[in-house]
Formats: C-alpha cells, sequence, structure tokens
C-alpha cells in the first residue's frame, strides 16, 4: 500500500517544505507517504479558470490508477477524529490499495476528480491554506499511524 497525496500547487514555502519531511519520513515503509504536486496554472484576469481547474484535474487523476482508492479533501466531506483515521488506516493496509489524497487548487477541485472520489474528508470546517493542509494531512497520518502501532504519541 502507498498513500499517495496529489495536490495542486508547487513552490511551497521552506517551512511547508520542512514541516512535510519532519513527519513523513517518521511514517514506516507499510505507510509509505509520497507527494505529488501538480503545478498550478496560470490564473490571469481573461483566464477561463473552468478549463484550467479541469487540466489540473486531469493531471491529478493522471497518477491514480483504476484500482487504487480517491479521498478528495473538502469542506463538505466527512470530518474523521484521529482514531477514525487510524481505524482507516488499517482498512487502507488490509485492502491494499493505493489510497490517493487529493487537494484541489484556489477554487477547489475539479468536478472530474470529485466524481472519481471514493471517499471525502474535510480536514475542518475552516478554509485552510492548502501549504497548511499539507503539513497537517502527514502530521494526522503521522498520529494515526502512532496509534496503530501502540505509540502514546496520540494522547
Amino acid at each position: 500500500m502507498h498513500i499517495r497525496l496529489i495536490a495542486v500547487g508547487n513552490k511551497m514555502p521552506q517551512w511547508v517544505e520542512a514541516g512535510w519531511q519532519a513527519y513523513s519520513k517518521r511514517l514506516p515503509k507499510e505507510f509509505a507517504l509520497d507527494l505529488f504536486e501538480i503545478p498550478l496554472l496560470t490564473r490571469t484576469k481573461s483566464a477561463d479558470v473552468k478549463r484550467l481547474m479541469q487540466q489540473e484535474g486531469a493531471n491529478m487523476l493522471s497518477k491514480v490508477q483504476a484500482t487504487d482508492k480517491v479521498i478528495t479533501l473538502e469542506v463538505t466531506g466527512k470530518a474523521w477524529s484521529t482514531e477514525q483515521l487510524a481505524e482507516k488506516m488499517g482498512d487502507w493496509q488490509l485492502a491494499g490499495q493505493n489510497i490517493n489524497l487529493m487537494v484541489g487548487g484556489p477554487e477547489g477541485l475539479a468536478p472530474e476528480v470529485i466524481s472519481r472520489s471514493d471517499e471525502k474528508w474535510s480536514l475542518s470546517a475552516l478554509t485552510l491554506p492548502h501549504p497548511l493542509v499539507r503539513i497537517l494531512v502527514v502530521e494526522q497520518l503521522y498520529r494515526a499511524w502512532t496509534i496503530l502501532a501502540g505509540h502514546p504519541y496520540h494522547k
């Protein structure tokens, strides 16, 4: 099983890279986490944002295999506690599927990505900056793994 974070946006600030590295390197091989950055297409005043989102969505979906599980991160998704995430991670491991966590750009996810989604996960009802989402996701995956491994980190 591989967990992939497929996110629109690149050229993140150094603090985002450092946060990502700090947690992703702590995860064991059986919960390997990969980051795929999809370049944010240039928005201008006259840009067709719908078309740009469609292209970004197609780029995201090009990283997904037919048998993979797709989980979109959306404010309208279901909120999971850390314990629920740990349970889901255990289920993912048993199923042996690759997991793709999809984070959209400034306007959200393309409709094609949403319709490919198997589940929708909400980190918060708040609007979060996308660089921060990366760190929240990797930290929560690490924290959920510690629960599965019986470590006290989650307390």
